[in-house]
Order: structure tokens, then sequence, then C-alpha cells
């Protein structure tokens, strides 16, 4: 998709700002002692307190204070040691209590940012808010039921300044956002379960004017409906503007089956909201050994371990950024190039093991093939026991019997031959019983030693050492 739309009246571009909400990772929700696991039964997972009962008061949850603090830190924002939970006075008819509770004047963290191929994308803020529950339209005909079991789940809403210029820049976005989450185990970025949704706040103007009316494009819970949806609504924009109308502020919802944005309210303000301070929540203080003591666990970034691996392990750009996409993904390769070659172990977690668990839609913590077993397969590769044919033989094997590499190797008998007294026999044979080809090679036709290696592989069963093969070849041949 272009940067620019193309209208009747020239060029327009993309004004784009995100609101990411992310689910917390923690078995509690964020002010009761309730479960947060998916797919329960409908309102099982509700303390009093997120029934909104009388006299409960909320308690905040230190676990996703934790949470975000690390998130923050891993996106380079500042963590306010000073912050505080709001009311957000709005109709919430799947949340009893008849407010959220969130962040407004005092977020927990300010500024960072993450960049993209095209830019560096800057965020705005990341405070914490309860989530509401869930209203139920399609099983009764004339009501709506409500599950609460979401009701009180942490989310940490990460915005970013409208700093994005194309459908393609936010999908690369959120992309690289959902893989720095999951990277620091604070969401686990699942948006067909509803643990990440994206709100796009989307406008146009003339490539470097002002910026325009903005709308608003609520609850997109895939990549690729967010980028369709910036699509249509930018092309909406420019047509009403070319044909002499103004864009509304207002609230959207995308309907992938149309193609189209449709009105869902008017967008309201932030006092629209009568924001105030929680009376029933003290502010939150942290102090910085708090805060340095989570900087201390956390883990080494994706970009730094990208770095690391191109300059000390000697990985190409491409292999690096690969393996370093999910941080599983680095930990297993890790663990299977320790004490091997790095770049034969890249070659095989990204060419074997990757292509395999994308053929399957797995992910590579169900990988059948711990790391371990697969730098085994490796060794067996690299000193000659194994052809890299008998190799991914064997790794084929590993993956659907879950047993390793050298089990396998000794039932099946694939051991390599690489002994030269064996194999010179072989060839003796072979050059005596095709003497005619020996002359026509010896006489300029050096072509024929493909044909001379395959009927020793032939007679072989594939097993002999193709390189020991070779040698022996061309020594007798050009005796």
């Amino acid at each position: 998709m272009s940067a620019l739309i193309e209208g009747q009246q020239g060029p327009w571009e993309y004004a784009i700002g995100l609101e990411v909400h992310a689910q917390v990772a923690s078995a509690a929700k964020l002010f009761s002692g309730a479960p947060t696991a998916f797919g329960a039964d409908p309102n099982t997972q509700v303390s009093l307190v997120d029934a909104a009962m009388p006299g409960m008061l909320p308690v905040i949850n230190q676990a996703c204070i934790e949470q975000a603090v690390l998130t923050g830190l891993g996106f380079g924002g500042t963590i306010a040691c000073h912050s505080i939970f709001d009311r957000k006075n709005y109709f919430y008819p799947d949340l009893p209590q008849g407010y959220q509770i969130s962040q407004y004047t005092q977020p927990i963290v300010s500024g960072g940012a993450i960049a993209i191929p095209e830019r560096t994308v800057r965020i705005t803020r990341l405070h914490l808010e309860q989530d509401a529950g869930k209203s139920i339209h399609d099983r009764d005909p004339d009501r709506t039921l409500i599950d609460l079991n979401r009701a009180g789940v942490a989310l940490m809403e990460i915005v970013t300044e409208p700093d994005l210029r194309s459908p393609d820049e936010a999908a690369e976005f959120l992309t690289r956002l959902r893989a720095l989450l999951r990277w620091l185990g604070t969401c686990d970025g699942n948006m067909q379960e509803g643990s990440l949704r994206c709100d796009a706040n989307v406008s146009v103007r003339r490539p470097g004017a002002v910026l325009g009316t903005r709308t608003e494009i609520k609850n997109l819970n895939s990549i690729r409906f967010l980028r369709e949806a910036i699509d249509v609504e930018g092309r909406r924009q420019v047509e009403i503007i070319e044909a002499g109308g103004g864009i509304e502020q207002e609230t959207r919802l995308f309907d992938p089956d149309r193609g189209e944005t449709r009105a869902m309210r008017t967008k309201e303000d932030a006092h629209d909201y009568r924001y105030f301070p929680d009376p029933d929540l003290l502010p939150l203080e942290l102090d910085g050994a708090f805060i340095d003591g989570i900087r201390a666990v956390m883990p080494e970034l994706p970009e730094a371990r990208r770095r690391r691996f191109v300059k000390d392990l000697g990985l190409s750009d491409y292999d690096a950024g690969l393996l370093t996409a999910e941080r599983a993904r680095a930990d297993y390769f890790e663990s299977a190039a320790m004490g091997r070659d790095t770049k034969q172990t890249a070659n095989w977690v990204t060419g074997e093991l990757l292509g395999r668990l994308n053929k399957e839609g797995l992910e590579i913590e169900a990988a059948p093939i711990p790391a371990a077993e697969l730098g085994e397969l490796i060794d067996l590769v690299a000193d000659g026991t194994l052809s890299g044919r008998m190799g991914r033989e064997v790794f084929e094997a590993m993956w659907n019997t879950r047993r390793p590499a050298a089990t396998i190797v000794e039932e099946r008998g694939l051991k390599q031959i690489s002994d030269t007294g064996a194999l010179e026999s072989l060839v003796d044979e072979l050059l005596t019983r095709e003497a005619d080809k020996a002359f026509e090679y010896r006489a300029g036709k050096t072509k024929l030693l493909g044909f001379f290696v395959g009927q020793v592989m032939k007679a072989t069963s594939g097993k002999a050492n193709p390189k020991t093969v070779n040698e022996l070849l061309r020594a007798k041949l050009e005796t």
C-alpha cells in the first residue's frame, strides 16, 4: 500500500497514531485476586471487587506494576516515581462499577520509541487500566448477555505520536511492538484471544501540512485488519474532503467483510470522561531501587542481541534478524550453537527447523526436537558420520519419533562411509568396469566425474562420504 493517497486533486499523506491495548501477563487481575486464564466458563473468574459489590475496595497487583515498568524500560521510556490512578467516567454496560480505573494525568511511563525501517516512532505514554467485560449479542434474540471474566484484567495502553505515514508502517510498528512485549514476557501478544488489540487514529493532509481532523478505528484484532482499515479510512477521508465536505471527529468500526469503516459514536475528548483521582487508591510511589531491580533482571533486548550475533558470532544481518525475531528462537539457537560452528547451526535452525515449524503453524516452544538434540545431529554431520542428505533424513525421523539422532543412526545403519580403504576398492572396481568412460575422462570429458561419483553413491546406498569419493576418483583418474 502506498504511503500517499492519490486523490483527484493531488496526493494526500496519512498521519497515523496507534493506541495499543496489551493485556498484562499476570495470574491475577489489576485490582483483585481473580484469575485471568483465557477460555473459562462465563462469569467464573469474577471477584466481589470485579462485580463492584458495596464496600469492596481495589488493591493494586504489584506484579502488574512490575510488568508495566519492564515494558517501559524495554522501549526506553521514563518511569514515573509518582503516578496516579483516575476514574474515567463513561457508560460501561459490562463494567459493573460504572467507571474505569485508568491513568490520565500522571501515567506510569512517559516517552520512549520503537524504530521501524522507515523512521523512529515516538511513544507518548504507557498507562495501566482495567479492562471491561464482554457483551454477547448473538446468544439471545431479545437480550444482551454479559460475561465479566475480563472485567478488571490489567491492560497496558501504549499510545504513539502520529508519526506513522502509511498502513504498512502501522503494521510494521505493531509487529515490532508485539515482538518486544513477547520478548519481555509482559504480554503474550495473542490477538486471536484478545490479549492484544489496537485502535488507530487516522487523519489525512497535504504532504507537510498541519494535521487534519482524526477519526479513531476501534478494536482491530489483527495486523492485517489494521492495515486494511487504515487504507480504507484514509481513502474515505480524501473523498469527503475533495468533495467539499469535512471530517467529523468520531469513533468508527471496521467491517472486513464489506471493506469499509462505519460510524460508531462521536469521538469524546478527555473532559467528556470527567477524570478525577480515584479516592479508593493512593498515588503509586516507586523508588529508584524498585526500578533498578527490574532493570537489573531485564533480558538482553532484541536489537542488542541481533548486533551481538553479527559481531561476535559472525552471522549475516539476515540470519541474525531472523533468529532474534522471537526471544525463544534466539534462546534455542544459542543453546544449540554452544560449542559448535555458529553459521552451520544457524543454517539448521533457520532452514530445517523454522521451515518445518512454519509448515505446521507451530511456535518454536512446541518444537519436538530440543536444542541440545539438534546440536548433537549437527555434530554428526560436522564430523562426517552423516552426509548433509542423511542429516536431513535423521532430522525428519527425530521430528516424527521424538528420539535422539544417535539412536536413529544406530537403528537404521545410517553412518556415512568415510573409510578410504573400503571406498578405494569400490572405486577400483568401478574404473575397471567403466574403463571406456575413464579413458574419455582422461581425454578431456571431465564432466564424467559426476557419473563416477553417482555410481559409487548408488553402490553404497548413499552412505559414502562424497568428499572422500571425489578425492579418490580425482586421484585415480588423473594419475
